[in-house]
């Protein structure tokens, strides 16, 4: 005897998957809550325990990206013991796999109004994400050193952080490397020059950085 066919769990990640999967397969976006609903077929009610409209799916996918990388990154059991530095390379490498598996809706929704700004929207929860977590890594290290002279601007850097986001963002979506190779290399000198910079270290990372992004630029 057949058992019977267990019912469909509907969250947030369901919702989520089901409009990713339509946005890829109409070549756009839905028109309203309605239509996406009848078309994955879930009530509306079940939509709305989860989002307030479709913006704020556009919204959470960034944010699941995010969440789903943190997830990752806490069951290495070593990450705990990382450094700041070790600890914002891990992000950045994981978030970008994550964003890798999912390329072409990335591609598709980040080009989805011809005025930049107006794709930019989506990413507000994200910086947000981002920033707290940069934050929380600059506080720790602040934690650690005796004269407030010494201490990181924590708002300087949690910034930073952002924009070395979407620097690393418009450089993988122009990525043609295999394997996105060239992305992993712009990661990790971005990352160790931020650092070099706040550690008051030579500035040979810097000008490695500055050479790099000079060779991309003229290739």
């Amino acid at each position: 005897m057949a058992s019977p066919k267990s019912k469909q769990i509907i969250d947030s990640n369901y919702i989520i998957a089901k409009y990713m999967d339509y946005v890829l397969d109409h070549d756009g976006f839905p028109k309203s809550v309605y239509k996406f609903c009848k078309d994955i077929k879930i009530k509306e009610s079940d939509f709305y325990n989860f989002f307030g409209s479709l913006e704020a799916i556009d919204k959470g996918i960034w944010s699941a990206f995010y969440n789903n990388a943190i997830d990752v990154m806490s069951k290495n059991k070593e990450y705990d013991d990382f450094s700041s530095r070790e600890k914002m390379l891990t992000f950045f490498y994981t978030f970008f796999e994550l964003l890798t598996l999912n390329r072409s809706y990335v591609l598709f929704t980040l080009n989805r109004h011809k005025m930049p700004m107006e794709n930019m929207k989506q990413l507000r929860g994200l910086r947000k994400h981002i920033k707290d977590f940069a934050t929380e890594l600059i506080e720790t290290d602040n934690d650690e050193k005796m004269f407030k002279v010494t201490k990181n601007p924590v708002a300087i850097y949690s910034e930073g952080a952002w924009f070395q986001f979407l620097f690393l963002l418009k450089f993988w979506k122009d990525d043609e490397s295999a394997g996105f190779e060239k992305t992993d290399v712009a990661i990790e000198k971005s990352v160790n020059t931020i650092f070099d910079v706040f550690d008051n270290t030579p500035l040979n990372n810097v000008l490695d950085f500055g050479k790099f992004l000079w060779k991309e630029k003229v290739m």
